[in-house]
């Protein structure tokens, strides 16, 4: 169930103030129908992003806030899921830039208090997010600690496209960068985490120790979401053989 909008906050209040009643309401209308469809895949988002549960909701809420501010700049029936990601991706690298610390993501100026949220989610209810609680749990702390060591540029395409499934173009939209430059990325950025984690890798029968030779580029680097797949297939074949070792 989506959950329940509150009041604008006074800041977007006075905003939509300098129109008409009618336009006022209308946009506030509009903006209920394209941006709360998209609500919990934020949230999955601003969580896989900053790791931590009050810093993801204050990363939501600012990136809500922004979206209200800025309302009138989306083009009705274009990807409202791509403008949303690209604030909420364009918030989180700018203050990681600013202060190298994520949990910071919402203090100062931009930090909005439990009365200003565009959206309330009781606590109880936060995150849920059952496709992206699958994902992270089929991700080990070292797959988790090694997405959180890379630059925010690359973890931001990484997670946009191994993570939340967005496209090329959704996530070029998102990050507001050219296509190109996503895949770039995307392979510079899934090739740090494979040098990172082969040796887990191997262990945790994801690769073969033969892979060692094609490292340096000369084989494309698994997705994230190959990964999981992998490392599922080697469980379950785990867990087939030790059923029949203890057969009679």
């Amino acid at each position: 169930m989506l959950p329940a909008l509150l009041a604008p906050p006074p800041a977007a209040a006075r905003i939509a103030g300098a129109w008409p009643a009618s336009t006022a309401l209308q946009k506030r209308l509009r903006y209920d129908r394209d941006v709360l469809p998209h609500v919990h895949a934020l949230y999955g988002g601003a969580m896989r992003f900053t790791r931590s549960p009050n810093d993801a909701n204050d990363l939501v809420q600012e990136t809500l806030f922004k979206a209200w501010r800025s309302y009138e700049s989306f083009t009705e029936g274009t990807n409202c899921k791509a403008w949303l990601f690209r604030i909420l991706t364009n918030t989180f690298i700018n203050k990681y830039r600013r202060t190298h610390k994520e949990r910071d993501i919402v203090e100062g100026s931009g930090q909005l208090g439990a009365e200003h949220e565009l959206v309330h989610i009781p606590s109880k209810q936060r995150f849920l997010d059952p496709e992206g609680a699958l994902a992270d749990a089929a991700l080990a702390d070292e797959v988790q600690a090694a997405l959180q060591a890379l630059p925010p540029d690359f973890r931001a395409v990484v997670m946009l496209a191994d993570l939340d499934g967005l496209a090329y173009k959704e996530v070029a939209d998102a990050v507001g960068i050219p296509v190109g430059t996503v895949m770039s990325r995307l392979f510079r950025g899934r090739r740090l985490l494979q040098a990172a984690l082969f040796g887990y890798a191997v262990e945790q029968g994801v690769l073969h120790p033969s892979f060692d030779a094609d490292r340096e580029g000369r084989t494309a680097p698994l997705s994230l979401d190959d990964y999981r797949k992998r490392r599922a297939r080697h469980v379950d074949a785990g867990a087939l053989q030790a059923e029949h070792a203890v057969a009679p």
